[in-house]
């Protein structure tokens, strides 16, 4: 098979940074297009299948009304973290281990926690909102760049004062040495029973309700 080839004539336009983008997934040893692609379709199918692209789902959430969001993120986390592990240890994966910033998580925490309860969404199911035509949720993306517009171009003059020192990378394995292997099991399996022992406890809006039976609604039981 031919091998694809870009032309870059290293300008700054939107096209060539989405070529760039895609050039540097086919340079990647582990991946391709293709590949990247069909996990996008099984994402999205998951995330559609299980409704957490709602506002009902990320909002309850927040208001501790519904767990759907926490039980799918421990099981996520729970599983992935030894699944990842191993595969890092095998070369089949990269670390990408991001510094540790305490004053730039807390007040982006809090800044991103204050954004996920009003809009209801995540950077994660926002597109596949917005691919169900949801408007909102596109007003909110076009703010999310915007936000990241600024960002960039005050990141040297106030963001990066604002953010603190970095404190170095670490990894929780790091912190066992000689028993990496047998932390992350631990810890990986501690995250998932407590995703399986989180009660169920879901909000549902008037579509969801819509296709349920009258004996299994909860708002006329």
């Amino acid at each position: 098979m031919a091998d694809i080839v870009f032309i870059n004539e290293e300008t700054n336009s939107i096209g060539d940074k989405l070529i760039g983008m895609v050039e540097s997934v086919i340079a990647q040893d582990h991946g391709s297009v293709a590949l990247v692609f069909l996990i996008g379709v099984i994402f999205g199918g998951i995330i559609q299948y299980t409704r957490v692209d709602k506002f009902e789902k990320i909002a309850g959430f927040s208001m501790l009304k519904d767990t759907i969001i926490p039980k799918m993120l421990f099981l996520a986390v729970g599983l992935t973290s030894i699944g990842l592990y191993f595969m890092i240890e095998a070369g089949g994966a990269n670390y990408h281990v991001k510094p540790i910033i305490l004053q730039g998580l807390i007040i982006g925490g809090i800044l991103f926690g204050i954004s996920m309860a009003i809009l209801g969404k995540c950077p994660g199911t926002g597109p596949i909102s917005i691919a169900e035509g949801r408007m909102d949720v596109l007003i909110g993306a076009i703010g999310g760049l915007f936000g990241g517009l600024v960002f960039t171009l005050y990141y040297d003059d106030f963001f990066k004062p604002l953010m603190g020192e970095s404190l170095g990378t670490t990894i929780l394995p790091e912190l066992f040495k000689g028993n990496e292997e047998l932390t992350v099991l631990i810890f990986g399996i501690t995250v998932t029973l407590i995703a399986i022992l989180i009660p169920k406890v879901e909000l549902f809006d008037e579509a969801d309700l819509s296709k349920l039976p009258d004996d299994k609604r909860p708002d006329r039981q």
